[in-house]
């Protein structure tokens, strides 16, 4: 392998310039068409099929064309592609057997888990193969000595706490989807949640991983230990959303359950006030293990959804939750009912048990499915920006909304800056999607601009790599690249995601293929 990284590092990528669409694979435009592909492609699938069934199974592989369309998509269910072969993976020598057999034939392929992301890190590639993780879901081991949990890549989020629970232990990267998102994934995206502002997101919480490498070759990553010495290639790989190989098993690390947590729930009558807040408590030396904002338009889709009771004419709400010891919390949490009530809040509610915490989170964690309650549709962003910054970018947000004419509701972890505008349209409407599309840009634009980042969570995938560009430099990108294709000299693992272009490795710098000469500039794609 260190040949082989080091042959490709001699390779580089072409210029990056900023593009307007989310993706060529989508099929919601009129004039727009796929980018041209191998004529060989698909026969080349096909044929790996009979030596996929030999190699692990005939019952795990699936060609049937009503099977693969169950998984044409993941969380970003805009963008559709079928692939050609689906592998149910049970073990990991499945995994190894599938990406092998993909490598000696040159087809692509995609890894995916519980398909919950929202950025289409998972979307299938045409005539490739789609490995599917969900099955192995088996908790390997269980340390709470050393406070470690090894667990395959399908389990469930939420089973790595319920694990460590009795150990009076917890994980703490806690996604919205938790109860349904996989570990596997989590990895795969630097997955967050919202305790994260306390406790960090996925990558500080990763200590090492099994990790088939995209020619088929299995390597671990960190380890058991806390510390390791030369590159981190550990760090790397996770966020790399699938292009530098798939995880078999990850080894995580849990913390301590803390003695006490409190939670409140805040009213106030503006946005500004309640971003002030937020800036004020964190300026204040506190830091809370959650913060959790809401608008109006947010509040009343969770109204309608759950029923979670959320003070009546609020037009923002704060969740906020202190833990750590008991005598600690209790003098924090009345600064933060002090900062609170300076800020103009006109309803403070203190969860007396642990029901009463639990709808406070409700309205919280179901914000997004519950803005099906008021829109036939919607689509959630995902940008960073810096908190202090919260109250100046929510009014920009609403302005550019009004210009658009395209309704907003707003959630997101107050905390760290990390919006997710839920713009809501109807799928009916001809274009509607497309300029739904557009604001949730122009929001990721004003994110960078003020400081901030496309992402906070979610990913890149194939939603915003068009604004890779926007927020990095050519240098920037070619950089990224140039560690991608140490892994991946091919191009199989996961194809156009994450980078503006679908530039192949072995290409260099600058130089115009035929094939790029002949590009349709419609297709949102820059060679």
């Amino acid at each position: 392998m260190l040949a082989r990284t080091r042959a490709s590092f001699h390779h580089s990528i072409g210029t990056y310039r900023q593009v307007e669409s989310v993706s060529s694979t989508r099929q919601d435009r009129p004039g727009r068409r796929p980018l041209r592909e191998d004529a060989n492609d698909g026969a080349r699938a096909g044929a790996l099929a009979d030596r996929l069934r030999a190699a692990v199974g005939a019952a795990k592989v699936l060609t049937d064309p009503a099977q693969l369309r169950t998984y044409a998509c993941d969380g970003l269910a805009t963008v559709r592609v079928t692939p050609s072969v689906v592998v149910l993976a049970e073990r990991r020598e499945d995994v190894v057997a599938a990406v092998r057999l993909c490598a000696g034939a040159g087809v692509p392929f995609v890894a995916r888990g519980s398909g919950t992301g929202l950025s289409g890190g998972a979307v299938p590639v045409a005539d490739g193969v789609l490995i599917v993780l969900s099955r192995l879901r088996a908790v390997r081991s269980v340390d709470p000595g050393n406070a470690r949990v090894v667990v395959e890549p399908g389990v469930i989020n939420l089973w790595v706490t319920r694990e460590a629970a009795p150990y009076g232990q917890a994980y703490a990267p806690d996604p919205s989807s938790q109860q349904v998102c996989s570990i596997g994934g989590n990895v795969a995206e630097n997955a967050g949640g919202a305790h994260c502002l306390k406790y960090g997101f996925t990558v500080n919480h990763v200590m090492g991983a099994e990790v088939v490498l995209p020619d088929g070759e299995v390597v671990h990553l960190g380890g058991i230990a806390p510390e390791h010495p030369g590159f981190d290639l550990l760090g790397a790989f996770v966020g790399s959303e699938g292009t530098l190989g798939i995880a078999t098993e990850v080894t995580v690390r849990t913390v301590q359950a803390p003695e006490s947590v409190r939670t409140m729930l805040v009213g106030f009558h503006s946005v500004a006030d309640a971003a002030g807040t937020v800036s004020d408590i964190i300026a204040g030396g506190i830091l809370p293990a959650a913060v959790e904002m809401m608008d109006a338009l947010a509040i009343e889709a969770a109204e309608a959804a759950v029923r979670c009771g959320y003070p009546q004419g609020a037009v923002a709400v704060l969740v906020i939750e202190l833990d750590g010891p008991r005598v600690e919390v209790d003098e924090q949490f009345l600064q933060v009912e002090r900062i609170a009530a300076a800020r103009h809040a006109f309803e403070t509610r203190i969860a007396r048990d642990e029901d009463e915490r639990a709808l406070m989170w409700k309205g919280r964690k179901s914000a997004f499915a519950a803005v099906g309650r008021i829109s036939p549709a919607y689509y959630v962003q995902d940008g960073v920006i810096p908190r202090t910054k919260l109250p100046e970018v929510l009014d920009e947000v609403g302005r550019l909304a009004d210009a658009a004419g395209i309704r907003v509701a707003n959630v997101f972890h107050a905390g760290d800056g990390n919006l997710h505008p839920l713009i809501l349209f109807d799928d009916k409407v001809e274009g509607a999607a497309h300029a739904a599309e557009q604001l949730g840009f122009a929001i990721l634009d004003l994110c960078v601009a003020s400081g901030g980042s496309i992402t906070g969570e979610h990913g890149v995938g194939v939603e915003k790599k068009s604004r890779m560009a926007v927020q990095f430099s050519a240098d920037d990108l070619d950089t990224m690249h140039r560690l991608r294709c140490a892994f991946d000299p091919a191009g199989l693992a996961n194809p156009g995601k994450q980078f503006p272009t679908p530039r192949l490795c072995g290409e260099r710098p600058g130089v115009r293929t035929a094939a790029s000469e002949d590009h349709d500039p419609a297709l949102g794609e820059v060679f």
